[in-house]
């Protein structure tokens, strides 16, 4: 019987969540819900020296804020726990001796100097890749080179020490990955990793594997970036004669331009987020997310998911369920996949028009100080909706739907302002005040009548009612927002616009 699908999604508290880490914890989340499996976060702040305060708080609210909240893990609780590394300490010492005690690892008593001096050394000869292994690893301080007295004395006088793997020679690793397929390393390639550092702390590598098997992870989803590093841990996995996960590595986030890898520096010079939510640093500069700038969450995930994977359809627009269901790792890419800010705006184009207009007029009430009735809000979210990206342009592309114009489009006026246009939009003013019923489908109707009495065509004359009554060149239809703005504050609009446009004309 197979084993209960168990995935986690492990980030450091380093920093705040990059939007590839953000995909990664998506991909996760979504295997397990798909395979009615667990989804777990756990923090692996092994690396005390990168400890940054405020990110495993920051880490936490942008998933919230995504939707992809786990089911165990920190200020979550579960059976596995603690789900915080640093909170496992004692956890994980008697796993590196008992690796000892089975020649899979061996102390290490070098100094960082000696390191660095055989770095030194060894690039003088010509060799400036030195790696700590099977071969130089007899010239250097460890237990395997030092007699058992001495490396006791060692360790009971406190000297510094880590503790090493004991790479085997020239073996070929294999292990079959989930979007990769067989994936076959050998060992002459590796060097000896620290599994345990001199500050009592597990590097990265063990406290990874025997987390990974105490809490019984079944699929282990990560970036590409932990490839390189998937063969040690296939060793430690049969060092300790555990079973291993399966493993999938997702590509990698390219930049727009698809030359290596996203990075925060390229938000900054292209002007998009790469972080879920707004991060602060100590200092005070703040580094802007998808949230604060009024992106949608489901549309934010929408889109990352579709960064390296695709449904094998042409739907595009999936509600978090949705994904849930259409989701399998067989349909994740071996390449690296391209940031597309243009098409991150486009979800969130498609996600606003989703939107009904009464809970549009809310979210635009709450961001706004219109004075509006929620009814007026509704229309003016039904008129602008199909135009707008995010629900703040609402109120920034139509303000002439709140306030009377106070510049008119230049373009409009150069292509559309003939001698004609003073004496035409006068007598359609009149015309506007003589209808009865002041409906969209009656001023369109007096609109078409108009013209045909007057001989021109569509073009010459709804350009310059738009121009008039909104001041832009383009929008929704003026027949609409005629009836909401009203008989007389159109006439109203009208008459005063061509006096502003006239006076701009004779300035030219």
């Amino acid at each position: 019987m197979s084993k209960p699908v168990r995935v986690r999604f492990a980030p450091s508290p380093t920093g705040p969540l990059h939007m590839g880490g953000v995909r990664t914890a998506l991909y996760n989340y979504l295997f397990a819900k798909k395979n009615n499996g667990t989804f777990v976060i756990r923090i692996e702040d092994t690396d005390q020296t990168r400890f940054v305060p405020g990110a495993q708080e920051y880490i936490l609210d942008a998933l919230s804020w995504c939707g992809i909240m786990p089911a165990e893990g920190p200020s979550i609780g579960g059976d596995y726990g603690p789900y915080i590394q640093s909170e496992r300490k004692e956890t994980y010492r008697p796993y590196a001796e008992l690796l000892i005690e089975h020649d899979k690892a061996y102390y290490a008593f070098d100094s960082a100097d000696d390191l660095t001096a055989m770095r030194d050394q060894a690039k003088q000869m010509g060799m400036p890749n030195w790696q700590y292994n099977g071969v130089t690893r007899l010239s250097m301080k460890n237990s395997l080179t030092l007699s058992s007295d001495d490396v006791k004395n060692r360790i009971e006088n406190g000297d510094p020490y880590t503790i090493r793997m004991k790479m085997p020679r020239n073996i070929d690793v294999r292990f079959n990955d989930e979007i990769r397929g067989w994936v076959v390393v050998n060992t002459n390639n590796l060097d000896d990793k620290v599994l345990f550092k001199s500050d009592g702390m597990p590097t990265y590598h063990l406290a990874n594997v025997v987390d990974d098997h105490c809490m019984e992870i079944s699929h282990v989803i990560r970036g590409e970036e932990w490839l390189p590093s998937a063969p040690l841990h296939v060793l430690l996995y049969e060092a300790f004669g555990w079973d291993c996960p399966k493993f999938a590595h997702l590509p990698l986030l390219l930049k727009p331009d698809g030359n290596g890898k996203l990075s925060k520096r390229d938000g900054d010079r292209l002007g998009f987020p790469v972080f879920p939510t707004n991060w602060k640093t100590s200092d005070g500069d703040v580094f802007p997310g998808y949230r604060e700038q009024g992106y949608y969450s489901g549309a934010f995930i929408n889109m990352l998911a579709f960064l390296g994977w695709n449904p094998g359809t042409t739907q595009e627009l999936f509600s978090l369920d949705e994904l849930v269901e259409a989701f399998t790792l067989d349909r994740v890419a071996k390449a690296g996949a391209k940031f597309d800010p243009d098409k991150t705006k486009w979800f969130q184009q498609q996600y606003l028009r989703k939107h009904d207009n009464k809970d549009l007029a809310k979210q635009l009430a709450e961001s706004s100080d219109s004075t509006y009735s929620h009814e007026s809000l509704e229309t003016i979210c039904g008129l602008m909706k199909e135009r707008a990206t995010f629900v703040q342009d609402i109120l920034s592309d139509g303000a002439y739907l709140f306030q009377k114009p106070i510049e008119y489009d230049p373009k409009t006026i150069r292509k559309k302002w003939k001698d004609h246009a003073k004496d035409l939009m006068e007598e359609w003013s009149a015309v506007l005040k003589s209808i009865d019923s002041f409906d969209p489908s009656s001023i369109e109707a007096s609109f078409k009548d108009f013209i045909e009495k007057k001989g021109v065509g569509p073009g010459a004359a709804l350009p310059l009612f738009r121009l008039l009554v909104t001041g832009k060149g383009m929008g929704p239809s003026m027949f609409e927002i005629a009836s909401f703005l009203g008989q007389d504050e159109c006439a109203e609009r009208i008459l005063h616009g061509i006096n502003s446009v006239q006076k701009l004309k004779e300035g030219e």
